[in-house]
């Protein structure tokens, strides 16, 4: 039987199976668990569609779990198009089609949904494949992976497909623990091998030694050298001309934006780095087009910036389609669209990006509307698109492989700072070069910078894997629908049973270990400054332990220099502020003052900077340096002395006509400072002053300096020692705070709020969820106490579909990106359930700081108006400038998915609301709110 079902189904594949491919499909068919880790486009769902195969082949069902809507509905198309619209569905959320077929595709958090709801859906289950599993480990969502792995019946058979992860024996492990014999099949082949280049100027040199293995290509770390140094050409000759830097300035906002990215020294000097500077982006499209090695994803790390990269190509005259293939891509375009209303489409700058599609290249990311995402992807994967600039979304498993992958940074923006990609998101993101079936190779081509070590580059490349973390955490739905399911006994045993807390009871065993060693490290260091004390024979002290006192002291010098930086710091913030904000008022003519080396330097300005909080005018100084000035290169604020008239030619062309200001400098005299400071005056702040005074008056400060100083270097050991012990004794209670006594405490709170009543006596007593609770059961959101809340105290029920919709979207709505605006209600009724949803907030965090727990997200109310203006039937440019006036900047595709967002929320309201009227207003906001781009491309 098993030869026969895998030999039917290999027959059905395009080219063999390899090894580990047959390795899980024989694990499946055995009727076992399976981990398949393997690296992108490797064709680890292989063994996930064999799942499929069997299950259709023996009457049973199998469900096909993806992270995110979009790899959902583009596994449902792919599974419709081998075994029919009969045999497949598709749950999303946003959609249902065929909801009992044999087989399901879905978001992981349905079929979390569908458990707690113990739905019959599940009746016959004998397969879960689980797509993308290492998503796990996401900080927001990975705990509904750990959710369905535990709670899932035991009989029923997980495929779980992963990126490779150095730790997937420890997952293995753990998944044979929860759910009984698991194989784990780790395989580093990919079926196309991927080259990896580095490209300078116009030139791709080979990242590693031909015939070699790791050795970085020698040839290009000399070129390298040579072109830090000053002395090669590779980069430059494209920008050494009038001409190509005319072109350039017309590229701003990209990597290759020419003047709007050359920065200056204080001085007005340029930098070192700036004698170097990567091509444009369509100048690297024909680089690549010349060597045969489009399509290509060029990954940036900011919507923004596909988006200037999608405007320079089109400023280009770039074509990548002939006049046939763009007559195509204009159709499939115009029927993708069809049903979005036409002033709607002006506000999406329809005619450009649908110019730049039929021309072959096209931007991908989270902020655009997600039907006009699927166009891209349909064109691409269809081939008419050749280029795609898209942001590190494109990585998570949608089907878009290129020929070639091209890395214009190495850091990216975590949410907090800029930060090195680690090897596991280098290796996701070239995984995307290579087509199976068509390439013999791919490409992984990073551009060179200053600064970037191709060494470096090369041990990203070399590294394969990254460790899977846990980051599950009991929640409050999380634990009604535990207790309602298994009760407070066997809740608190599954809850022990978690990846999590399989990870931190291994890791304890050796922290305790070094938690010894460094109490053991403490006590000598102690020991030993006590001798040191005793053999320079300080001063008596009253009975102080001399210690003690000398700790203290060092504590207060160091508690000194961290208030004197943190002083700097602050400084040098509020002197870049006043630096920028004169910058800003310049205007054309102005003549400035800038502090030199030596004397202040004069400078008119050529160009005003634009307002922003980074204001970077143009200038041309005395001595004949021109370009732009920021407040990072100049420590004091500029002078304004006087005023020059400028023509027209130096205005538009000042790097060709700099003689003309330098003759203006000589001939006229403008009241020139004395002197300017270079670095400005730092006044130390009040507790500055106050530490100083503490030291100065304590009593180590009178020993003698050489006695104290010795004495200091020790106690300064002794510090860090007893961080590292403060810090490993904060790991060890982290991880023994067992998710269990989490779970405990908010069991706690719940039945404090009557989600939950003990019954019985004595240490018979047991939670159990009352009718409040299975209300809560229901609400799955991050904010769903706070919603329960608001629901059970009733000030939501009031409010018509749009009101309603303009409050639920603070349980939902998380801003991105500020602006200078002020939230704003649409309505009377609309604005008191919003502040009395704020109070029921903070009610609620001052329960949990008592309990111990963590506290709940803050209602975010900046998406408040524009969803109540859609709602009541706004066209979608007005809906966009009501959420900019309520201080939110929302992309459309933005716009979309938080209406969604809500639309998620009110379908949970509809069923849990308390009075049948806000039941209904729930049931007509959806209705409302689904229409137009909000409908199209789910």
């Amino acid at each position: 039987m098993s030869q026969t079902l895998l030999g039917e189904f290999s027959a059905t594949l395009p080219y063999p199976l390899d090894d580990f491919q047959e390795q899980g499909c024989r694990v499946v068919e055995d009727g076992h668990g399976v981990l398949v880790c393997a690296p992108t486009g490797a064709g680890k769902t292989v063994v996930g569609e064999f799942a499929v195969f069997v299950a259709l082949a023996r009457g049973t069902k199998c469900f096909y779990t993806t992270p995110i809507k979009a790899l959902s509905n583009q596994k449902y198309h792919d599974l419709v198009a081998v075994h029919g619209e009969d045999a497949i569905g598709l749950l999303t959320g946003d959609v249902s089609i065929n909801p009992g077929a044999e087989i399901v595709v879905m978001t992981t958090e349905v079929l979390r949904n569908m458990i707690y709801a113990e739905s019959a859906a599940l009746d016959r289950l004998s397969h879960v494949v689980m797509d993308e599993i290492h998503f796990l480990a996401d900080a927001s969502r990975g705990a509904v992976w750990e959710e369905v792995i535990l709670n899932l019946d035991e009989h029923v058979s997980i495929i779980g497909l992963s990126a490779t992860v150095s730790n997937s024996e420890e997952f293995g492990d753990w998944l044979s623990t929860v759910r009984g014999d698991t194989a784990v099949i780790v395989s580093e082949h990919r079926p196309v091998p991927l080259d990896q280049w580095m490209m300078l100027g116009k030139k791709i040199f080979p990242l590693f030694e031909p015939r070699t293995q790791g050795q970085v290509n020698g040839e290009l770390v000399r070129r390298i050298q040579r072109l830090e140094s000053g002395t090669a050409d590779e980069g430059r000759s494209e920008y050494s001309s009038r001409k190509s830097f005319r072109a350039r300035a017309r590229h701003k906002g990209g990597s290759g934006d020419g003047e709007g990215s050359s920065r200056a020294g204080r001085s007005g000097a340029p930098r070192a780095q700036d004698r170097y500077r990567p091509l444009g982006r369509p100048e690297v499209l024909r680089s690549l087009q010349e060597l045969n090695m489009l399509p290509a994803i060029t990954f940036i790390f900011s919507r923004a910036g596909c988006d200037g990269a999608l405007h320079q190509c089109l400023r280009s005259r770039m074509h990548l389609t002939s006049p046939e293939e763009s007559e195509r891509i204009k159709s499939i375009i115009d029927a993708g669209v069809e049903g979005i209303p036409e002033e709607d489409l002006q506000v999406l700058d329809f005619t450009r990006w649908r110019e730049a599609l039929s021309r072959g290249f096209a931007a991908h990311h989270a902020g655009m509307l997600p039907a006009f995402r699927h166009i891209v992807e349909e064109l691409f994967v269809k081939g008419l698109v050749r280029a795609v600039f898209a942001t590190e979304t494109l990585a998570l498993g949608i089907n878009m492989p290129a020929r070639t992958v091209v890395l214009e940074k190495l850091v990216k923006f975590n949410g907090e700072a800029h930060v090195d990609l680690t090897p596991g998101q280098y290796t996701q993101l070239t995984g995307r070069a290579g087509r199976r079936g068509i390439d013999t190779m791919g490409n992984a081509v990073v551009q060179w910078a200053p600064a970037m070590d191709p060494r470096q580059v090369a041990g990203l490349a070399s590294t394969r894997t990254y460790p899977l973390i846990s980051t599950f955490q009991p929640g409050y739905n999380m634990a009604v629908n535990l207790l309602g399911m298994l009760g407070f006994e066997d809740s608190l045993r599954l809850l022990e049973k978690s990846f999590a807390q399989f990870q931190a009871d291994d890791s304890v065993v050796e922290e305790t270990r070094e938690i010894e060693r460094a109490e053991h490290r403490v006590r000598e260091l102690r020991a030993q400054l006590s001798e040191l004390i005793e053999s320079l024979a300080p001063p008596t002290l009253d009975e102080s332990d001399p210690v003690d006192v000398i700790v203290d002291y060092v504590r207060l010098r160091r508690e000194l220099s961290d208030e004197e930086k943190s002083s700097q710091s602050t400084s040098d913030t509020q002197r870049k502020q006043e630096v920028a904000a004169v910058l800003s008022r310049l205007q054309v003519g102005d003549v400035i003052a800038m502090a030199g080396r030596k004397h202040p330097v004069l400078a008119v300005v050529i160009t005003p900077a634009n307002q922003s909080a980074d204001p970077r005018p143009w200038v041309t100084t005395e001595q004949g340096w021109s370009g732009r000035i920021d407040a990072a290169g100049i420590d004091n604020p500029p002078i304004h002395v006087g005023h020059m008239k400028l023509p027209r030619p130096v205005q538009k062309n000042p790097r060709r006509n700099t003689k003309f200001v330098e003759d203006s400098f000589r001939r006229n005299h403008y009241d020139r400072p004395h002197k300017m400071r270079r670095t400005p005056r730092q006044r130390p702040s009040h507790r500055v002053d106050e530490l100083r005074r503490a030291i100065r008056s304590h009593p180590a400060h009178g020993w003698p300096a050489t006695d104290r100083e010795q004495l200091a270097r020790l106690v300064q050991k002794l510090l860090r020692r007893e961080r590292d012990l403060a810090r490993l004794n904060s790991t060890v209670k982290r991880a023994t705070d067992t998710l269990a006594s989490t779970f405990e405490r908010i069991v706690g709170l719940l039945s404090e709020m009557d989600y939950v009543v003990f019954e019985g006596f004595g240490d018979e007593r047991v939670p159990v969820i009352t009718e409040e609770g299975e209300r809560l059961a229901q609400i799955h959101n991050e904010s769903d106490l706070l919603v329960a809340q608001c629901l059970k105290r009733g000030i939501w029920n009031d409010l018509d579909p749009a009101e309603l919709a303009g409050v639920a979207s603070l349980c939902s709505f998380e801003n991105r990106k500020a602006t200078g605006g002020e939230p704003q209600a649409a309505t009377e009724a609309m604005g008191v359930a919003m502040e009395a949803t704020w109070r029921i907030y903070t009610e609620l965090i001052s329960d949990e700081k008592r309990h111990s727990l963590p506290i709940t997200r803050e209602p975010e109310p900046g998406f408040a108006l524009a969803i109540h203006q859609w709602a009541a039937g706004a066209p979608l440019g007005y809906c966009l400038a009501a959420a900019a006036e309520s201080g939110a900047e929302l992309t459309p595709g933005d716009f979309v998915r938080w209406c969604r967002q809500v639309v998620d929320l009110l379908q949970q309201v509809a069923k849990t609301g308390y009075e049948p009227d806000i039941r209904s207003n729930a049931r007509r906001a959806i209705d409302a709110i689904q229409r137009g781009v909000v409908a199209i491309g789910a």
